[in-house]
């Protein structure tokens, strides 16, 4: 088996942001304790370790807002994890946080408990915008937050930004940029705000309360944000996401190049060997299938070669190394060739955006999949 990471979702927040669709519940939405949690994501991962998996290459907690648990909390499920699967020699073990809960004490431990990496959810340095998207963070923890991380020792530190928010200005891009510039952190995510169906955010636009965001304000403020990491160190290797040398998280680029990995926690997605499988979302639900003996998964499918070809085009082509040119079916060498000429492919051995093509690199990945 390639590379092996181990996906551990934490789905408590204090507060919903207006903006999310993720498995996650607020204190007043569940009935379960994090010590539940913590005593059934134990069990679950005893059962699929003892499924003969191989030693985690890589770790990743996420959320939901892993650091609500603090830093034993997060120890302990570190700690779960290397006493089931393992741990590869020079695993990599990231935590999501969320810059409120944090302190230098929580680096410290973190840092103590085996975690080499930290992705801060900064989202903006500007008031107004973290207000539409119902961030309960001020600007500048986040910036606190990363230079705390980066004192305690981490070497790998991760802001995330999102752009695209109704009411947001090309300035309060440029502060968020000038703020993240400031950390010396060596990763930066940045997405395009999505607005989900069902969502705080969605009934507000749909109410006439907020614009609704507009793809020409995306394609602009990306270019800004490429062309100022760009200049500042920060090469892109994801669409959305840009490091200085070496600082690439090694878990994304498993989701990236279609590896394996093992899902843990409520809603939790794990693909292993050809099945695709997800667990039970409501936390109370995911306990009690643990406590009876049973893995807590909802649904399964079996992947095709076809729907594996497929995922591995779409993910590989938003790489900055692309994909073999010889992924590509004759049906669509018409549209690659069409696209080189048109500036938003690169082609020759391997496939590769361009900076023009990745400001429209879902339209040109569909393009070729309808072709073959």
């Amino acid at each position: 088996m390639d590379a092996f990471g181990v996906y551990v979702h934490v789905p408590f927040c204090a507060t919903r942001c207006g903006y999310c669709d993720f498995n996650t519940y607020t204190p007043t939405e569940v009935d379960s304790s994090h010590a539940q949690y913590l005593d059934a994501l134990e069990r679950e991962l005893e059962l699929a370790a003892a499924r003969g998996l191989p030693p985690a290459e890589t770790v990743f907690i996420g959320g939901g807002t892993p650091s609500l648990l603090g830093a034993d909390g997060l120890s302990r499920i570190l700690n779960a994890v290397r006493n089931t699967f393992g741990l590869a020699d020079g695993a990599e073990v990231t935590t999501e946080s969320n810059p409120e809960s944090t302190s230098p004490e929580y680096f410290a431990g973190l840092l103590d408990a085996g975690f080499t990496r930290v992705s801060l959810g900064m989202q903006s340095a500007s008031t107004p915008v973290l207000r539409v998207l119902d961030r309960q963070h001020t600007p500048g923890r986040a910036v606190a937050a990363a230079r705390e991380a980066r004192a305690a020792g981490f070497e790998h530190v991760n802001l995330d930004m999102i752009y695209g928010t109704p009411t947001e200005t090309d300035d309060d891009v440029r502060r968020t940029l000038d703020a993240i510039l400031g950390t010396d952190v060596d990763h930066v995510s940045a997405y395009s705000l999505i607005v989900e169906d069902g969502t705080a955010m969605a009934r507000k636009i749909r109410r006439g309360e907020l614009p609704a965001p507009e793809e020409d304000v995306y394609a602009d403020r990306y270019e800004l944000i490429a062309s100022t990491l760009d200049a500042n160190g920060y090469g892109w290797y994801e669409v959305s996401n840009w490091a200085k040398p070496g600082g690439q998280c090694r878990h994304n680029l498993i989701y990236w190049h279609n590896r394996q990995w093992w899902g843990a926690g409520p809603g939790a997605h794990s693909f292993i060997g050809a099945q695709r499988f997800f667990n039970v979302k409501r936390p109370e639900t995911y306990a009690q299938l643990l406590a009876d003996g049973a893995l807590p998964v909802h649904d399964s499918e079996t992947i095709t070669a076809e729907e594996a070809h497929t995922e591995a085009v779409m993910l590989g082509l938003r790489l900055q190394e692309g994909i073999p040119a010889e992924w590509i079916g004759e049906g669509a060498r018409g549209v690659v060739e069409r696209h080189e000429r048109t500036g938003l492919l690169e082609t020759g051995e391997r496939l590769r955006l361009t900076d023009a093509g990745r400001l429209l690199a879902d339209g040109i990945i569909t393009d070729i999949l309808a072709a073959e």
